[in-house]
């Protein structure tokens, strides 16, 4: 039992990893088409970005389809990737989105901190230069806004360089 536990436990804090990984690398890689729709305006209640989602519910229900037939280790796991995506829907689209009927306010110092980490996420336009990846995890704001701050000065000097290499060219 003490084993479940930890296994449920190790699965549950492990997926903010998975989660900060697969947001970064797959939703603003090669799946921003699915994950566009969480950056812009919409009027449903369903995007194309809850496909992760459900993909992330079918992984849970696999596991614990599997843990069920035998694996027992799996059927643990499954019930922590369950948990973080119900966890997910509570926190990322009831409290930080307002996705819900009642639009609770984030009071708590780490629900606030969450709420503001995810604005300065999409306060980026597009997939690139984006910060603060996590779901239940969000670095101080301080960091944040230090990380946004460099790297739109980064931008900003790349973009001198390319109008200085244009001019150079319209000049020689």
């Amino acid at each position: 039992m003490i084993l479940h536990l930890a296994i449920f436990l190790c699965t549950l804090v492990a997926m903010e990893g998975v989660g900060f990984l697969a947001h970064k690398y797959v939703m603003h890689g090669p799946g921003w088409f699915l994950h566009r729709s969480h950056h812009e305006p919409h009027l449903g209640v369903v995007e194309t970005n809850d496909v992760y989602l459900l993909v992330l519910a079918l992984v849970a229900i696999t596991l614990i389809v599997l843990g069920n037939a035998g694996h027992d280790p799996l059927q643990w796991i499954g019930a922590g990737v369950a948990a973080f995506g119900i966890i997910y829907v509570l926190v990322h689209d009831g409290i930080v989105h307002r996705h819900w009927p009642v639009r609770p306010k984030p009071r708590h110092p780490y629900l606030r901190r969450l709420y503001q980490a995810h604005l300065m996420h999409h306060a980026v336009k597009g997939r690139r230069n984006s910060v603060s990846f996590g779901f239940l995890y969000a670095p101080p704001v301080r960091v944040i806004k230090r990380q946004l701050r460099e790297m739109r000065e980064s931008e900003a000097r790349v973009e001198d360089r390319r109008q200085g290499d244009f001019l150079d060219e319209a000049r020689g």
